[in-house]
């Protein structure tokens, strides 16, 4: 939360300043960079909790990813200020994932039960591999990585903070 009281969620990351303008070089961490152009408010901090409200005056995506003018970044030097700062929406503003798809923040933290009940641990991270990603389970002193295919993946009970999944030999050593 900042202090206007909305949780916030990352959108991107400041990679620098570009031009003389005050635009910036946004790393984007959603998958579809042209949501940037639906944008009117942002905030930019290096945690949600210190995150500070700017209006979105312009938006250019193309090769170097995303190139954003905020309206109260005026110069080159106060854009070199944000940068490594991250991006940040309120709740209304951010896209859902299709269908199946989970955010990685929703993902973190679920309980991770097999289809017989044995709990297995807490995702703790999710690794995004070239195939797809691989959720990384913590407990009992170890590591499981469990590919995020359907094969594996039973089901994900958000409310309920649980996610099922089927195992194979040799996944748990």
């Amino acid at each position: 939360m900042n202090g206007e009281g909305h949780t916030l969620y990352a959108v991107g990351r400041i990679v620098k300043a570009f031009g003389i303008r005050g635009e910036v070089i946004v790393e984007p961490m959603t998958t579809d960079a042209e949501r940037f152009h639906s944008l009117g408010k942002i905030f930019a901090g290096t945690t949600a909790g210190t995150a500070q409200p700017f209006t979105v005056a312009a938006v250019r995506t193309g090769g170097r990813g995303v190139r954003v003018q905020l309206a109260e970044v005026r110069d080159r030097t106060e854009a070199e200020r944000l940068a490594g700062a991250f991006l940040f929406v309120p709740e209304e503003d951010r896209v859902r994932p299709p269908e199946g798809t989970f955010f990685v923040d929703d993902v973190v933290g679920l309980t991770v039960v097999t289809g017989e009940g044995r709990t297995l641990g807490t995702v703790c991270e999710v690794l995004h591999m070239p195939a797809h990603d691989v959720y990384v389970v913590s407990g009992d002193g170890r590591e499981i990585m469990i590919p995020a295919v359907r094969e594996f993946i039973l089901g994900v009970d958000l409310a309920g903070r649980t996610m099922q999944v089927q195992l194979i030999d040799g996944m748990i050593e």
